[in-house]
This record gives C-alpha cells, sequence and structure tokens, in this order.
C-alpha cells in the first residue's frame, strides 16, 4: 500500500510525529522490496523529503529548549 504524501511545501502543516509516522511507513513498503526500481527510487526520494522535514522540525524545538536556559533550583 503506498503512502500518501502531500507536495513539499505541504509538509509544514504535519506535526514532528506524523512526519515520523509517515516516514516509518514509506520505509516498510521500502523494505517490503515489492516496488519496481522507478517506484523505489521515487519512494526514497519521498522519504528524503520526509526525514529533512522531520530534522528541521526537531531541530527548531531543540533550539526553542535550549533558548530556555537553565532553569534554576527547585522551588519548595
Amino acid at each position: 500500500m503506498a503512502v500518501a504524501e502531500p507536495a513539499a511545501e505541504d509538509l509544514d502543516a504535519f506535526s514532528f510525529e506524523e512526519l515520523v509516522e509517515r516516514l516509518e511507513a514509506l520505509t516498510a513498503e521500502l523494505a517490503d522490496g515489492g516496488l519496481g526500481i522507478e517506484r523505489a527510487a521515487e519512494a526514497y526520494e519521498r522519504a528524503q523529503r520526509l526525514h529533512a522535514a522531520a530534522a528541521a522540525r526537531l531541530e527548531a524545538v531543540v533550539c526553542r529548549i535550549d533558548g530556555l536556559g537553565p532553569a534554576g533550583p527547585p522551588v519548595g
């Protein structure tokens, strides 16, 4: 079963978790080995776009967290 994927510009609409789910499904499809060479190449390209989008989303969250700075001593 092929994983439907929006155009590259639509990847921003998905959460990190949704991107990872789509990437995992696509990886499983590739691992099955049932795709022809052209379809496998297209799936690999989609996987690269999904990976890049997920990695960028993760990096943005890490930067946000790093920007919070140290939490300081616990209150109480």
